[in-house]
């Protein structure tokens, strides 16, 4: 029976945002997509990188591989980094080590403008959402149908218990460089060309702190690849996982 494969969503979305990609995957296998605390039915929690790594880690089997998108990425390497001995192979998409662009890691946005985002979610939370959409999508050939699949799986309830607020919070504050040198199990990264959230330059910033990281660039794709490119994804994927 072949390793369970975990996936871990981005901010503001679903574990239902994974659903092209599993149906894509050539040979079935248990895929298991647990909720980013203060996510779709999942509680909130305090804004650490670890203390969710720890929380989701309680809830899946001694060992696993584990795939992860945008904030869900920061928080699979995280777990890899400090539960290596659970994770035979890694693999995450549109990620970087750093959301924020800092004196050493040019590759992030400007902190100004993730404070603008923790700003604006205060006021208007939906008007946020739409323009994360928007950034989510720009660069990608298939903008419209990611937008839609994007809006599909974004949170319904407001957010008066501050879980989403406290994902913006760990995008504006996480840095895991240094935790990198921890990971030792084999890395796929997959980044789209066009992502205007985490520029591409970081996709092989992010391969050479990492000790075994291959890394695909796929082109006229956006932030989102495992929706505009489900099928080469699942393909990339099922092929490092060694399916």
């Amino acid at each position: 029976m072949s390793t369970p494969l975990v996936l871990l969503h981005g901010w503001g979305s679903a574990p239902g945002v994974w659903d092209p990609l599993v149906a894509a995957l050539p040979t079935p296998r248990q895929t298991l997509a647990p909720a980013l605390p203060g996510h779709a039915d999942a509680a909130p929690m305090t804004a650490s990188l670890e203390g969710w790594a720890a929380s989701i880690a309680a809830g899946l089997p001694a060992q696993f591989d584990l795939c992860g998108w945008s904030l869900g990425a920061l928080v699979a390497l995280t777990l890899a980094a400090t539960a290596p001995a659970r994770v035979r192979r890694l693999v995450v998409l549109g990620a970087s080590p750093s959301f924020a662009r800092r004196p050493d890691w040019p590759h992030g946005l400007p902190m100004a403008d993730i404070e603008a985002f923790l700003d604006e979610f205060e006021r208007d939370a939906a008007g946020l959402m739409k323009r994360f959409t928007g950034l989510q999508t720009l660069g990608d050939s298939a903008r419209r149908a990611v937008a839609t699949r994007l809006r599909i799986h974004q949170p319904t309830r407001d957010d008066a218990d501050g879980g989403l607020a406290a994902g913006l919070r760990l995008l504006r504050d996480a840095d895991v460089r240094p935790l990198l040198a921890q990971i030792d199990c084999p890395v796929r990264i997959l980044h789209g060309r066009g992502d205007a959230l985490m520029p591409v330059s970081g996709a092989p910033a992010l391969a050479d702190l990492l000790a075994d990281a291959r890394l695909t660039v796929l082109e006229d794709c956006g932030h989102a690849p495992h929706l505009s490119r489900a099928a080469d994804c699942a393909t990339l994927i099922a092929g490092f996982l060694g399916d």
